[in-house]
């Protein structure tokens, strides 16, 4: 791994996230341009695939346009529609419940366990009805969700579980490889992730009986991919679909990231394992509560602290930006959105999605990161007040 000190160093300010570069991006996108294959299903494709099967175990991986086009076609590849239900968590990314929203289906919001901002089994227990037809998951932070209780609730009901698992490539929770819990499982490349094709994805798929449709789904609803296997003598149109085929550039890019890939993750869990460990005893002492994973190999994707309240929140962030540091809060809880409200339903008011939003903060991180910033964050952090 190759990293460019000087161009961070240049910066006046420490961004919250600096997209990796492996350095062999540039090689590989020139070699596209000159086989004339620009378009995906090339080589690059190919490779990266393979590279993607291998971190996961997934049973068969399909690149795709983004992670929110991958949520996008488990939807509809699990049959939602009008009168359906889909049990996910309010704190989350919005494609998840867009994903859901889209088909005509209602998103049932429950709440999140305080101590990974993971969704809470037990509420996903209380809200199966007879409409419910999928439950929805995803890793915050890359922290794998109480996956032994989900499978179980799933199965006594018979139903099918999705997977985001945008922050979580790598991780794993006892047998189980993040990205294989769910019959569908979509992956994030966009640049603020661990890996990136700028913009990106991939739907994961763990059930064989669900791959033939996913491909004519992904190709505008075409057999295209059988006609290029040479499957059947000509394609056509076979059912509806659109087109989620990431090209061939953007692969190359992808293709260079998980080549280095161990690289990315050791580099970023340097930068973690610096934060836990050197503010351990400013949160000790400050009544701030660090990112602890209690279970399973997380990834690394973020590190945040959790305030007492939303005033420390605010104070923080403005504390480090005058330091000249970006740190962020995260999701505003779905169902108290406009969109969440038209769209999705709550059993009861979710409390600690409401609490968590309100007092994370999370601090820098990139593969990358120098040294000499992760010091000065963690300088900066040790001089904010707390309580």
């Amino acid at each position: 791994m190759t990293i460019d000190k000087n161009r961070h160093l240049a910066l006046d300010i420490i961004p919250f996230s600096m997209p990796f570069s492996s350095g062999n991006e540039l090689a590989n996108v020139s070699e596209v341009l000159r086989s004339g294959h620009v378009h995906g299903d090339g080589i690059f494709t190919a490779r990266a695939t393979e590279r993607l099967v291998e971190i996961t175990s997934a049973d068969h991986v399909l690149l795709t346009t983004s992670g929110t086009h991958a949520l996008e076609m488990a939807s509809y590849l699990l049959g939602m529609g009008k009168g359906d239900e889909v049990i996910l968590p309010s704190f989350t990314f919005p494609s998840a419940a867009d994903a859901v929203a889209r088909t005509g289906a209602t998103c049932v919001f429950v709440d999140i366990d305080p101590a990974t901002g993971n969704i809470d089994p037990q509420q996903v227990s209380e809200a199966i009805g007879p409409r419910t037809k999928a439950i929805s998951i995803m890793h915050y932070g890359g922290v794998p969700v109480d996956v032994d209780a989900i499978l179980s609730i799933a199965r006594n009901y018979d139903l099918p579980v999705i997977e985001d698992n945008a922050h979580g490539l790598g991780g794993s929770i006892g047998e189980h490889r993040l990205g294989t819990v769910g019959i569908l499982a979509a992956q994030s490349f966009h640049d603020t992730k661990n890996v990136h094709s700028g913009e990106g994805g991939a739907l994961l798929i763990n059930d064989p009986s669900l791959v033939e449709r996913a491909e004519i789904m992904r190709e505008k609803g075409t057999n295209r991919s059988q006609f290029l296997r040479g499957q059947v003598d000509k394609y056509s149109w076979v059912e509806v679909g659109s087109s989620y085929l990431m090209s061939e550039l953007n692969a190359a890019v992808l293709d260079s990231q998980l080549e280095s890939f161990d690289d990315i993750q050791h580099a970023r869990f340097g930068v973690w394992d610096r934060y836990s460990q050197e503010l351990e005893e400013w949160s000790a002492e400050n009544g701030v509560r660090r990112m602890s994973p209690p279970l399973g190999i997380h990834s690394a994707h973020v590190f945040y602290l959790v305030m007492a309240d939303w005033e420390s929140q605010t104070a923080l962030i403005s504390h480090l930006r005058a330091a000249g540091i970006i740190a962020t809060f995260h999701y505003v809880p779905l169902d108290s959105s406009p969109a969440g409200r038209r769209y999705g339903r709550v059993l009861q008011p979710l409390t600690q999605s409401e609490d968590f939003s309100r007092r994370i903060v999370r601090l820098p991180l990139w593969a990358g990161m120098p040294e000499d910033y992760v010091t000065r964050v963690i300088a900066a952090v040790a001089e904010f007040p707390g309580r």
